[in-house]
């Protein structure tokens, strides 16, 4: 079973190798077998990249948005009409369910090029009369985008980054995480099927050093990151050398609220779909489930029973519901956090393993787990496990789990569950988080802005704020009349 790209690295419109830099392979998660391999970008390549995207941007960036626009719409095209294909390379690469991935990858990001590609043609200024004179404003694209991506939503997260960057006239470099490489080709190759000119979307390769070697160069005007908190940190310091601005969507502990008069049914759906759907690696899952006390054996009995009949097994079989986790390293972190579980005393009511999954023993399998009777102050409820891993915690009142919920330093996502309209958008509105849901959990349309507050974040994926986060404003004053000076 084979992935292997025409080469590692995308520049300038064409693949290029670049054999000085650090090899590495790409595997496929429910078997452990090599499907490609490849080499890191070494500054040579880097500087390679930011030379092509510059001198390609300025012609890119001249063009009326709408020429650009239809450039990204027959980019969507192109990845649909490949969606099997792209998915079952995504399949490989990240080891989610194909069932997953048909729905969930290329074709999301097929939505988001199509959504900017329609916007493309609305990037415009404002006018002020000023008494007789008057200001305007010119929305400019920024130059070139370093965009970093994570391993969970490879395709997608490429395209949530590309499409607003390439509508606003921008140029992008992107760096997959090393551990999912090969889908963001996928999506040069379209671009560039689609005429976008040679140099406007690049691809290079790496692990972190290559990351740094973007992030700091004075070349891009920009850095979007998709990642852990920590890295953002890192990242935020070291674009601050040379002032770039930049959007970072990180790591979450989000809270999903269920209160007593919620359709239990709808809640205990939502709450899989929060911690369990791409075997719980999402950033804003809903992985502390708050429970109200009266109807928590409830919840926790269908919970459990929905939760037995959930479908591991071949990720390239339509029929398997969960796939293994993306590697045996981040496997090992998650069972960690199993084991952390049940010695602070949480009650496991199912999983807690690592099954075994017939013709795929060596793959980076979890079960499906629930821990119960758990307390905020347990590190299954602060910290972020990024596996198929539910807290489920209970509360009295209203007033008591907005505290709770509130009471960590992530502020990515919360939902809340009630059939009280009244109390939901007051619950929102109390909630210290970025993204929200009332009655339903992780949808994340193309035209709802994404992302989160306080250690979750800055900036927003998606939506009107995404496009303009990648333009510049500047100010003209223009005087009708004679200039008064005191001279």
């Amino acid at each position: 079973m084979r992935a292997q790209p025409t080469a590692s690295h995308f520049v300038a419109g064409a693949y290029r190798d670049d054999p000085a830099g650090r090899r590495f392979e790409s595997r496929y998660p429910a078997t452990g077998e090599v499907i490609a391999e490849l080499n890191a970008a070494t500054e040579a390549t880097v500087e390679a990249a930011v030379a092509a995207a510059r001198e390609a941007q300025k012609a890119w960036g001249a063009l009326p948005g709408r020429e650009r626009g239809r450039v990204l719409r027959r980019a969507a095209d192109i990845l649909r009409a490949k969606n099997r294909e792209i998915s079952v390379l995504e399949t490989l690469d990240t080891g989610k369910a194909l069932q997953e991935t048909l729905v969930a990858d290329a074709a999301s990001g097929a939505d988001c090029l199509e959504y900017f590609g329609g916007l493309a043609a609305s990037v415009e200024g404002i006018t002020a009369d000023v008494g007789g004179s008057f200001v305007y404003t010119r929305r400019e694209p920024l130059g070139v985008v370093a965009a970093i991506g994570a391993w969970n939503y490879p395709i997608q997260i490429a395209c949530w980054k590309a499409a607003p960057a390439l509508a606003a006239g921008n140029a992008v470099i992107f760096k997959p995480a090393e551990t999912t490489p090969l889908s963001a080709l996928k999506l040069a190759e379209a671009l560039k099927e689609a005429g976008l000119p040679d140099g406007v979307y690049n691809v290079v390769q790496g692990f972190a050093e290559t990351g740094r070697m973007l992030v700091r160069h004075p070349g891009i005007a920009k850095v979007s990151l998709t990642g852990e908190t920590g890295t953002g940190r890192r990242v935020m310091a070291d674009a601050a050398e040379t002032l770039k601005q930049v959007t970072l969507e990180l790591g979450g502990k989000s809270p999903l609220i269920v209160f007593e008069d919620a359709d239990l049914d709808n809640a205990v759906g939502a709450a899989m779909l929060a911690n369990f759907y791409s075997t719980g690696q999402i950033c804003s899952n809903g992985t502390r489930v708050f429970v109200q006390r009266s109807v928590k054996d409830a919840f926790l009995d269908k919970l459990v029973a929905r939760t037995e009949r959930i479908v591991l097994g071949d990720p390239l079989d339509e029929a398997t519901h969960l796939g293994p986790l993306v590697s045996h390293e981040h496997r090992e972190k998650v069972l960690s956090y199993l084991a952390i579980g049940r010695e602070e005393g949480a009650r496991l009511l199912i999983g807690g393993g690592v099954p075994r999954v017939q013709g795929f023993e060596g793959g980076a399998w979890v079960e499906p787990t629930v821990f119960a009777d758990v307390t905020d102050g347990m590190r299954i409820a602060r910290e972020e496990i990024f596996g198929p891993v539910m807290a489920v915690l209970d509360f009295a009142d209203e007033a008591e789990v907005v505290t709770r919920a509130n009471d960590t330093p992530y502020g990515l996502a919360a939902g809340v569950f009630t059939r009280d309209i009244a109390r939901a958008h007051r619950v929102i509105a109390a909630l210290d988080a970025g993204t929200t849901w009332i009655n339903t959990y992780n949808l994340t349309p193309v035209e709802m802005p994404f992302g989160g507050v306080k250690q979750s974040g800055l900036g927003r994926e998606n939506g009107r704020a995404a496009l303009d986060s990648y333009t510049r404003v500047k100010s003209v004053y223009v005087e009708t009349g004679d200039v008064a000076a005191p001279y």
